[in-house]
Order: structure tokens, then sequence, then C-alpha cells
């Protein structure tokens, strides 16, 4: 029964990370790699989520029976801690693949095994200056299986304080937000609030895409069709908006031959971080464009409530209707009356 069980988890949690994927993503935009990781990321963390209830429940049952068959029992217990070395291995590099500014597979794997060097590096040489103190130290002499005991025990309590740290803080800001939900005014002064500290982000994330794409125009003017680096060129254009690269199109001579005599070209290395900038800059613009149209529909649905509290029709009313047509739902069920008479007893 075990087995027929976690084969129906791995499919369905498969296909949900799939729908996922579709749904939230780009299959024509984003690299095959990319995709790939991130479909393998999910499907990891889904099938975490799914398998321990399995797993408590399959070794429960285990300890209850009397006469335990092992080529019978699925050993589930050795699985979360495989998928979670795979998730910390797989998700800082796949980041890093992502935002890498190489024009290669080979390039963009490059920087993120250096990039993830790096950050496992500094671990790698805080628990080294550790492990040279304990082994030069008089005092102290400690064996290899003493070790592997106090760093599995490091292990642990860092994890006990970050689950304290966090559940501490879930455990009182989830009902609270709750319970802040229910206060209108409230929650449309704190709304205000977030709408204009995203005002001044979304503001220097234009003025820095703005910078970032006139450093572009520069180059992409420099290089011409016929310049072997034209191609890093023609990368980094598709990258940017589609406003922008209209515009670089207009104001750009293709016909115009370079010398390579009187002009000074960038190099391959410059173009992988100007390749870089532009990555980051496009991603922070749409995330602050995406939150800004989020947070102005939620300001404006909470104005809407304000007004019709004191409404005497008894129905509630949109100051911007939705353009798209009201569902079955929406026309016979979840009426604007019911919407009121609903926001009346809460």
């Amino acid at each position: 029964m075990s087995g027929a069980a976690l084969g129906i988890e791995i499919v369905v949690v498969f296909f949900l990370a799939l729908f996922l994927l579709h749904r939230y993503g780009d299959f024509k935009k984003q690299q095959r790699m990319v995709l790939f990781g991130t479909l393998l990321a999910w499907y990891l963390c889904f099938l975490i989520v799914f398998i321990l209830p399995l797993d408590v429940s399959t070794v429960s049952w285990t300890r209850r029976t009397s006469a335990v068959d092992p080529n019978g029992l699925l050993h589930l217990t050795e699985t979360p801690p495989v998928c979670w070395t795979l998730l910390r291995l797989l998700l800082p590099f796949m980041q890093s693949y992502a935002r890498s500014g190489g024009f290669s597979i080979t390039g963009k794997i490059k920087t993120a095994l250096i990039e993830n060097a790096i950050y496992y590096g500094t671990y790698l040489l805080i628990f080294g200056s550790l492990l040279i103190y304990v082994a030069v130290h008089p005092a102290l002499h400690l064996s290899w299986y003493e070790l592997q005991t106090i760093g599995i025990t490091a292990a642990n309590t860092w994890g006990l304080f970050l689950l304290v740290l966090l559940l501490g803080y879930g455990l009182v800001e989830i009902p609270r937000s709750y319970w802040n939900a229910s206060r209108h005014g409230h929650l449309l002064i704190k709304t205000y609030f977030k709408a204009s500290k995203l005002m001044t982000e979304k503001a220097d994330a234009e003025e820095n895409l703005e910078d970032v794409m006139e450093e572009v125009r520069k180059v992409s003017e420099s290089i011409k069709y016929n310049h072997p680096l034209r191609k890093y060129i023609d990368t980094i254009l598709r990258k940017c908006p589609l406003d922008y690269q209209e515009n670089m199109g207009r104001n750009m001579d293709d016909y115009e031959d370079f010398d390579d005599k009187q002009n000074t070209y960038p190099s391959e290395k410059s173009l992988v971080k100007l390749h870089k900038q532009v990555i980051y800059a496009v991603q922070r613009h749409n995330r602050t464009q995406v939150q800004w149209q989020i947070l102005l529909q939620q300001a404006i649905h909470l104005e809407d409530v304000a007004k019709n509290e004191t409404s005497s029709t008894h129905q509630f009313v949109h100051s911007f209707p939705s353009s798209e047509p009201a569902g079955w739902f929406s026309r016979y069920v979840y009426t604007p009356t019911v919407g009121e008479c609903l926001r009346f007893v809460r």
C-alpha cells in the first residue's frame, strides 16, 4: 500500500510542479536549462512536503507491527536528507546561472561555479580556522568521531535557532495580519505607507534601468554589424525591454563598417559585466512594476470598501469596473448585494 501511495504522489507532484512552472513561467523566453533546474527544484521541494507525512505514517505503522518484512517496506527516512542536500546545492547554482552575464552555457556554468565556490568557500574557511584551532590547542585532544559529533551538534543548534526565530515570528505575525485585515481603515493607511515606500524603490529601479540602457546604447553604436563582438551585443539587446530595443534599432546605422584603428571597443569581459547589469536591472524593474500594480489594486479596493461602507444602496460599487466579463459565479452567486452583506457581517 505504501508503494502505491508513493507512486501516486510522485506522479501527482510532478504534474503539480509542471503546472505551476507553466503558470508562473514562460517556456518561450526562458532557457531550457533554467526551466529544467527550476522544475527539478520545485519537484524536489513538493516531493519532500508530500513524502514526509507518508514517511512518518510508514515508520509509525512499522513500529506498531510485530512482523516486518524488510524487503517489502519502503525505507523513506533517507529521502528527505538527500533531497534537501540536492536543493541546497542546486538552487544557489541555478540562481547564479540565471543571473550570469555569460554568453554561452559554458560561460554561465563557469560563473555559477565560481560564485558558489566563493560562497561555500567562506564557510569552509571558517570551519578550517576552527579545525586548526582545535588541532593546535594543547588542552584539546579530539578524535574524528568527536569532531563529527561537534559538527552535527553545531548544525542542529543553528537549525533549531532558525526554527525558533522564524516560527516565533510567524506565530505572532500571521494572526496579527488576519486581525488587521478586518480593520479596513488601518489596512488602508498601511497600504498608503507601503505605496510611498515602493514608489521610491520603483523610481530608483527606473533610473537604474535608464542608466544601464544608455550604456548599452553607447556600446551598441560603437560596435557595428560586422564586428566579431556584435553577436554579444545582439544577445544583450534581446534582454532589454521592447521600447528600448526599438529606439536603439532606429538610432543605429547597421551598414556602417567598423574601423579597428580609430575606435576603442570594449572587451568581452566588459560585455559580460554589462550583460549581467542588464539582467539585474530588467528583473528589478519588472519586479517593482508588478509589485506596484498589485499594491495599487489593493489600495483602490480598500478605498472602494471605505466608500461603500457609508453607501445606502447596499451594493458594492467599484471605482474602476473590470473590463473582463463577469463569470457565472459573480453574476448569480457572489453578486454586489451579497458581497456588501458579507462585508457588513464581517
